[in-house]
């Protein structure tokens, strides 16, 4: 597949286009990722633009944006994918005079009765993807294990079909805002990086860049005082 980027400068500047100001050790680990065809594992406090990130790659690519937000609970059915019953049942009940059953099974069980969930979709996609994973912190252990096979080789197994194998490789993003310890398996499938808070020159250049239009004195006085809110012992609702 050929690559996205040329070089790290070429995404710093594409993501400063889409109003995203990254560091050189952002735009390295999406440069990385891309060349190596691994996923990027983005920890950090809630607000520094851990799920933009994602966002941005995708709009400055043309990329197609597929995201699964990842809650307590969610399980294969929701993230991969699962059959479409009652249009199973549908055909099993137009094919009942049918003698053979290996033929109605081999019908209901293919393709076409499949629903295809974020996962699934992002790697039977045509068309370029970046794929976001977000808060992946708050599933349950066992469901990190639907991601591995997928993040590591691209594809997924299933039964009555067989190994589908990615027709183009995602640019994969996952989020945590460090709620639990993530596996260690997991970690490993992924490049690294941290997101923390800008300092105040930067968060005084945000808020320029969100708002053309205000004084660069007001920009300083707003990025004061958003970093003197977060100094304060507060807890998110």
């Amino acid at each position: 597949m050929k690559p996205r980027f040329k070089d790290v400068a070429t995404v710093r500047s594409g993501l400063k286009k889409e109003n995203y100001l990254a560091d050189d050790g952002i735009a390295g680990v999406v440069y990385l990722a891309d060349r190596l065809g691994k996923p990027v594992l983005i920890e950090g406090p809630a607000g520094t633009g851990k799920t933009q990130l994602a966002k941005s790659v995708a709009e400055m690519t043309g990329a197609r944006l597929i995201r699964l937000q990842c809650y307590e609970g969610l399980d294969e059915s929701k993230a991969l994918y699962e059959w479409n019953y009652k249009k199973q049942l549908l055909r099993i009940q137009a094919d009942k005079k049918s003698d053979s059953w290996s033929e109605v099974h081999d019908d209901i069980f293919s393709e076409e009765f499949l629903l295809t969930r974020p996962l699934l979709e992002a790697i039977t996609s045509e068309e370029p993807v970046v794929l976001l994973i977000d808060e992946v912190d708050r599933v349950e252990v066992e469901t990190e294990a639907l991601l591995l096979e997928i993040l590591s080789e691209y594809q997924v197994s299933i039964p009555e079909l067989g190994t589908i194998t990615a027709k183009q490789i995602p640019l994969v993003f996952l989020t945590s805002n460090n709620t639990r310890e993530l596996s260690e398996a997991l970690k490993r499938r992924c490049l690294y990086l941290h997101v923390d808070y800008p300092d105040l020159e930067r968060e005084k250049e945000i808020v320029l860049t969100k708002v053309p239009d205000i004084s660069e004195n007001l920009a300083d006085q707003i990025a004061r005082i958003v970093r003197s809110i977060r100094q304060l012992d507060l807890k998110k609702a």
